[in-house]
């Protein structure tokens, strides 16, 4: 039960990534990769929830994205 919790909560940060990325800056994949040190294949899989990410990772997207880290993880806790 853990595991789909686990992954639902990975698919809804995905998206917060995804909503910054595309609808608030208006970036690319390759563009965000360039902005921050993931590259831009990991952070397609991101998106979609696919691959667990470390606190590192969350602070490289933030800082490309040129947000709070604390915003990309604004929704809703899938218990």
């Amino acid at each position: 039960m853990i595991g789909k919790q686990l992954d639902k909560n990975l698919i809804a940060f995905g998206k917060q990534v995804k909503h910054y990325r595309t609808e608030e800056k208006n970036l690319s994949l390759r563009d965000l990769a360039k902005r921050c040190d993931v590259e831009h294949s990991k952070i397609a899989k991101i998106e979609k929830g696919l691959v667990r990410i470390q606190l590192p990772t969350v602070f490289e997207l933030a800082k490309g994205l040129d947000i709070h880290p604390k915003d990309l993880f604004n929704f809703e806790i899938n218990e």
